[in-house]
């Protein structure tokens, strides 16, 4: 299983939806047998082992999920 994403593979957004929950995707797996699965964070890890074992490519977007700041700036309130 690789972490690269493929050149045409585009981010993920927040209207992409786990398929097991419904929350935000920020894990995109493309399957060996062809098709694809989206997950949330917590559910990527839950499934992790599983998912190594059927993925041909893993579009990870985790790191989303820290970048942003806990407190918008003074001006943005």
């Amino acid at each position: 299983m690789t972490t690269a994403v493929a050149p045409n593979t585009p981010a993920l957004t927040a209207s992409d939806r786990c398929d097991r929950c419904g929350a935000q995707a920020y894990l995109r797996v493309e399957l060996a047998s062809g098709g694809e699965l989206l997950f949330c964070a917590h559910h990527a890890r839950q499934h992790g082992d599983a998912l190594r074992s059927v993925a041909a490519n893993v579009q990870d977007e985790t790191h989303k999920l820290s970048s942003s700041p806990g407190n918008a700036p003074a001006d943005e309130r």
